[in-house]
């Protein structure tokens, strides 16, 4: 340290305890910290190559390199879309036998009404070779059935929508864990050093949205903050303060980030916090995402073939259709995670018109990704997931019979597809009874999903952990969770 400022330093400071093990113990903080990290293998801030990741992973062979995760944020009703339950229309205006019911919680919305059976506000048919059943307000997603996995079986235990939504993303309800993307991110890396790991695409609404979108949905938790998802703005700079100030030339700019790193760069190992360390590579990556950033989001290069696919909204910057078509070029040039998320699923009145608004916006797009991905040879290994953090109530919200009944929160079974990435096409795995209220065949959990989701990029969920407070934490949790090795369509082999 500098004599003029040991000079300076109040004697309080001087007894700080980093000075004095910085100081007057002759011992090096910075070092000591160092040394911890690199000790301890869970904490992969000292070890990782952002470049590849943790050089232990995979644990096998992945079948999937890349995740677009399209995010339908409210609870997208089952029983319109993809439950066909034909019986129900006998039990129109009926209540719900409790033989059914089970005593299971419902939300302070509907708590005090009768639960009175709402039969499905859509008809349904089988489509391709595969049979699978699909409501007629998903016309696009019918034709490419033959493609998809249908998972009828999922469960969760929240049924309201910030802890269940965190719960979908992050394995645990309450906010401060990882999310799916950010473990991803810090497992695999990625394969474009010009751009994050991971990127998050939100759709532009033409209304606000009832519902808040909470900035630890991607978050990274207790992971260091550079393995979080970088959202992507609909706007006309998609991340803010990339653009070099006016008047500033490149070379300025350049000696400046340098100087800046170099000052990271002496506080790094003065104190060995990892977080320095995620700014100094933060700061280089903004540095080339100047460059990467406006390449990437430019859909003027897209042929019209391409617009005709995905349907007349993506032509307009920030839609969930256009927002397909970045998801699409970001896994082409090496992003790990692209997580789209559409909001406003939350039909609690008005479903016939609001849930086919809803379909309007993702049924095209959402059909026409599967497609361009298959014909350019990505969907083998690029995994597609679409569902929300939950489904709806059989019992209807407000006047069963009205063109303004809608429906309420339901945990106990909803439904999601994939595509691609090592899943079997063509497959419908799980069922539930016949008022789609509880699972009947093959539940599959929320921390299933993410172990199956794990496997298929080749990391074994239980070994798969990061130490943070005293405990390795991992994303399924502690709670028993399994492989669904039954919607693979191959198992991966393992490495020699």
């Amino acid at each position: 340290m500098n004599n003029s400022i040991k000079q300076n330093l109040s004697p309080l400071w001087q007894q700080a305890r980093r000075y004095f093990l910085g100081q007057a113990a002759s011992v090096s903080l910075g070092a000591m910290a160092l040394q911890c990290l690199e000790n301890n293998s869970a904490d992969a801030a000292a070890k990782i190559n952002p470049a590849i990741g943790l050089p232990e992973l995979p644990h096998h062979s992945p079948t999937a390199k890349n995740v677009i995760f399209l995010t339908q944020s409210g609870g997208p009703s089952q029983i319109e879309l993809f439950d066909d339950k034909p019986g129900l229309k006998e039990w129109a205006g009926k209540e719900l036998p409790e033989s059914v019911r089970q005593g299971q919680r419902l939300t302070t919305m509907t708590a005090n009404q009768k639960q009175l059976i709402m039969p499905a506000r859509t008809k349904f048919d089988q489509y391709g070779e595969s049979g699978a059943s699909l409501g007629e307000w998903l016309p696009y997603l019918s034709k490419v059935a033959d493609d998809l996995c249908f998972v009828k079986s999922m469960v969760t235990d929240q049924i309201n929508h910030a802890p269940a939504m965190t719960k979908f993303l992050t394995g645990h309800h309450l906010a401060g864990r990882p999310s799916l993307g950010a473990w991803t991110s810090y497992g695999l890396g990625s394969e474009n050093r010009d751009m994050p790991d991971y990127l998050v695409l939100i759709s532009q609404m033409k209304r606000p949205s009832d519902q808040p979108l909470y900035e630890h949905y991607w978050g990274s938790g207790f992971l260091p903050s550079r393995y979080q998802g970088v959202k992507l703005r609909n706007a006309k700079d998609p991340v803010l303060y990339l653009k070099d100030p006016a008047g500033m030339p490149r070379e300025i700019r350049r000696s400046m980030l340098d100087g800046i790193a170099e000052l990271n760069q002496k506080r790094l190992e003065l104190t060995g916090d990892p977080e320095i360390e995620t700014r100094i590579s933060q700061y280089e990556m903004a540095w080339r995402m100047q460059s990467s950033v406006p390449e990437m989001t430019d859909l003027s290069d897209e042929p019209e073939s391409t617009f005709e696919m995905y349907g007349p909204d993506s032509r307009r910057p920030g839609t969930y259709a256009a927002n397909c078509i970045m998801a699409r070029k970001l896994i082409e040039r090496g992003v790990r995670f692209v997580q789209l998320i559409h909001p406003d699923w939350d039909h609690h009145s008005r479903l016939s018109s609001w849930c086919v608004a809803r379909c309007r916006d993702t049924d095209q797009a959402s059909a026409a990704l599967v497609t361009d991905l298959k014909q350019r040879g990505l969907l083998d290994e690029t995994l597609v997931l679409w569902g929300g953090e939950f489904g709806r109530s059989v019992a209807g919200q407000g006047k069963w019979d009205s063109p303004e009944g809608g429906r309420d929160h339901h945990p106990r079974c909803f439904t999601m597809w994939m595509a691609g990435g090592g899943t079997q096409p063509g497959l419908t795995y799980g069922a539930t009874d016949d008022f789609s209220y509880n699972v009947a065949e093959n539940p599959v959990h929320v921390r299933d999903l993410h172990a199956t989701i794990l496997h298929l990029l080749g990391i074994d969920h239980a070994r798969f952990t990061y130490r943070n407070q005293g405990l390795d934490f991992k994303l399924a949790g502690v709670e028993e969770s399994r492989i669904v090795h039954e919607i693979l369509k191959n198992r991966p082999c393992s490495l020699s």
